[in-house]
């Protein structure tokens, strides 16, 4: 049961598993998007799906030390970065290692998402310590109905 929600990793997928890291450090904003999305049907979503999206979007490359989002890339580029973390946040596969590293993206990018919510007059900022409270909620309702089920398997 709580496997699940806390996103515990099978050892034995590990070829799998790395299968899906490349795949996914291709993809573009876009493509990444389609695959939480679940439109992509050769790659079906998954919950280690969701935190190596995550993990794409906050690794620093080694050779150049930069990160996939960059404080002079266009702003089309970081509002798709910031809708798709937003959309990660609501999606059905939320664990708590996802909302960790949806912290960790916020603290990364806080300066580029600060800069854009001034140059354009957005929000993100509230937007994303909002998707992150939300995110926790979501977690909790899910852990108590998984709770009470538990519990009244039990009694019967």
């Amino acid at each position: 049961m709580f496997k699940k929600i806390l996103g515990k990793n099978d050892k034995s997928k590990n070829k799998e598993h790395d299968e899906l890291v490349q795949k996914i450090e291709k993809m573009d904003l876009t493509e990444k998007k389609s695959y939480i999305n679940n439109k992509i049907s050769a790659l079906p979503v998954s919950r280690e799906g969701v935190i190596e999206v995550l993990k794409s979007l906050i690794k620093e490359d080694p050779k150049t030390k930069q990160r996939y989002i960059k404080m002079d890339d266009n702003d089309t580029k970081k509002k798709k970065g910031f809708d798709l973390v937003i959309a990660i946040s609501t999606h059905k596969f939320v664990t708590l290692p996802v909302v960790d590293l949806i912290q960790e993206f916020e603290e990364v990018y806080r300066d580029i998402i600060e800069k854009y919510d001034t140059d354009n007059k957005q929000t993100y900022s509230d937007k994303i310590k909002k998707a992150i409270k939300n995110s926790i909620i979501t977690i909790e309702t899910i852990a108590s109905i998984h709770n009470t089920s538990h519990i009244l398997t039990q009694r019967y």
